[in-house]
């Protein structure tokens, strides 16, 4: 059965029908069945705290309760609006939370979700959330007790789902364009004409494929550091960094991550060095979750750099002009800001990137 249209049509019966949130492959099915929504109905918002304040809003003007979905990662950007503004000692305003459980108990999974998993209903305890874990057989009444629950008490009420809860179908229906570029093409090229510089990746696909690549050409990996976790705060990691630092720094971004903490590109512009370089792989999705869209495609990137002081813009879009345009981005003296429009599209069966203290090591040596 699938799960998600089920838990679609109770909510509508229950006259549940805008959703907010950042995607999360645990809730991949439930996600990619919202992208279904008429826009007013669905916003896939840049971060989860942006989310929790917008479904607020959408209560203030109908009084009737959102659904906000995230990963158990989100919970710490949610924390703000929640405990200052949400919190029923506060203004009271009841919402639906539906949570995805990473690093949960018995449940195999990735190193960057144990410690998150393992605190995760503990935190949610503190933040006085009323919450049930998801079961196949009860799903009705459990999601009738929290709605009960979030109206009852003005305060937000969860749902937990676990890896495999749901059904997680990506969309197989990917365009891929032969003249836009792959981003292992473009990692390849960057790795061969960057060779002096330390590389930050951001989460998801990027670090794993920076990641295999270097071991199928069996290259270095002491100038990469990578984010294998927290998303939205790469630029800030390498501008730390490049900050107190002779080495010449690259920020490997995504759009997701970009957008999820936009702020962080003027901090970026206002403090870099000369040795700080930024390249956004754009893709105009969330790709490691289901590939929903993002909203980057409303942002004139070329106008935004200028505006917030990167002293070049590059774009790339076509195969025939990576090494040019590479070379003349690394060759840039100031801050400079490449976009690289990629395709949806990522290596099979990619390796996951552990033993993260030794890695660690080999960065400081270098």
């Amino acid at each position: 059965m699938n799960f998600s249209i089920k838990i679609i049509s109770i909510l509508k019966r229950k006259k549940i029908s805008f959703f907010t949130g950042v995607p999360d492959s645990v809730l991949m099915g439930f996600c990619n069945e919202l992208t279904k929504f008429k826009k007013n109905n669905h916003v896939i918002a840049a971060n989860e705290g942006g989310a929790i304040s917008l479904a607020a809003g959408y209560y203030l003007a109908t009084k009737k309760l959102p659904v906000v979905y995230f990963q158990n990662s989100g919970l710490g950007n949610i924390i703000n609006p929640l405990t200052s503004m949400i919190h029923k000692d506060i203004y009271g305003i009841p919402m639906i939370l539906f949570i995805g459980w990473r690093g949960s108990k018995n449940i195999k999974d990735e190193i960057q979700h144990k410690f998150q998993g393992k605190i995760t209903l503990a935190q949610l305890k503190l933040l006085g959330i009323n919450y049930k874990i998801f079961k196949k057989k009860n799903l009705p009444r459990q999601l009738n007790s929290l709605i009960s629950y979030a109206k009852k008490n003005n305060q937000p009420a969860a749902l937990i789902f676990k890896k495999g809860d749901l059904i997680s179908v990506k969309d197989d229906k990917k365009k891929i364009d032969s003249v836009k570029i792959n981003r292992n093409e473009f990692i390849s090229n960057l790795i061969e004409q960057a060779k002096n510089y330390k590389i930050f990746a951001t989460t998801g696909f990027t670090s794993r494929e920076l990641y295999q690549i270097r071991q199928k050409k069996k290259s270095s990996k002491k100038n990469d550091f990578y984010m294998v976790g927290g998303m939205g705060h790469t630029s800030m990691f390498a501008l730390g960094y490049s900050l107190f630092s002779k080495n010449k720094v690259i920020c490997l971004d995504g759009d997701g991550s970009f957008l999820m903490h936009l702020g962080a590109s003027v901090i970026s512009t206002n403090f870099a060095k000369k040795n700080f370089k930024y390249i956004l792989l754009n893709n105009s999705c969330h790709e490691s979750v289901g590939g929903q869209p993002t909203s980057i495609e409303k942002i004139n990137l070329k106008k935004f750099c200028s505006s917030i002081g990167y002293k070049k813009y590059f774009l790339l879009r076509n195969k025939k002009d990576i090494q040019k345009i590479l070379k003349s981005f690394l060759k840039s003296k100031n801050p400079s800001f490449l976009e690289v429009r990629i395709n949806n599209f990522s290596i099979k069966n990619l390796m996951r990137i552990k033993d993260l203290k030794n890695l660690k090591k080999s960065f400081y040596k270098n």
